[in-house]
């Protein structure tokens, strides 16, 4: 087990427009090539947007990009002609395929706080695709046959445990509460990657939230 605190996270954004990122992985200028990818997750970045603030029109291609938004409303128009209004418990995913544009905004009048994941697809190319699910339940994962993956979402009671899968790789990230894990207590923001975990458990210490990444 990795672990992985809130603030060793990279920074980014933009600050004067009012974007504010922390990158998980080896991003843009922050080049860490023995932090590249973990199985197929190539980035976790946890987007701030002040209202107002957002990402203008920009390419993508080759990647699967699911979005979980923590606080606020995500605005989200792509050149399929899509447009939606993501919030708090809706799963989002572009499959960028061979390419597509898109554009991301807090067009709300609060603070935007939002998760954005990107994997490797095992076949580059193809349609580009666009589904948000809503209001996912915790007994319902997401799957991701496109890139070997499936989402679990995770909301317990203080003293509740889950069973955290057994694959090849695991990734959790905690949205928000405290949680304790193979002896490792997490905060918001806090992540571990695991390789080949075995009868593992994660336990809530307070109302928690947190994402699980299952992939091969």
């Amino acid at each position: 087990m990795d672990v992985r605190r809130a603030d060793t996270r990279y920074p980014g954004g933009a600050e004067p427009a009012g974007i504010s990122t922390r990158h998980a992985f080896s991003f843009g200028p922050h080049y860490d090539p023995d932090n590249l990818r973990f199985g197929p997750l190539i980035a976790c970045n946890e987007e701030h947007l002040a209202p107002g603030a957002g990402f203008d029109e920009h390419p993508h291609s080759h990647t699967e990009i699911v979005t979980w938004v923590v606080e606020g409303e995500l605005t989200h128009r792509d050149d399929t002609g899509h447009a939606t209004v993501i919030r708090p418990g809706d799963v989002q995913h572009l499959s960028a395929a061979s390419g597509v544009r898109h554009v991301e905004r807090n067009d709300g009048d609060e603070p935007l706080t939002f998760l954005q994941m990107w994997l490797a697809p095992r076949d580059p190319g193809g349609t580009p695709s666009y589904e948000v699910i809503p209001g996912i339940a915790d007994s319902t994962p997401y799957a991701l046959p496109a890139a070997g993956a499936m989402l679990h979402v995770r909301r317990l009671t203080p003293g509740a445990r889950t069973a955290v899968p057994e694959a090849p790789y695991v990734y959790l990230h905690v949205v928000r509460g405290e949680i304790t894990l193979a002896g490792e207590h997490l905060h918001p923001g806090d992540a571990a990657r695991l390789t080949h975990p075995e009868d593992m458990a994660a336990v809530a210490e307070t109302r928690a939230e947190f994402l699980l990444w299952e992939m091969a």
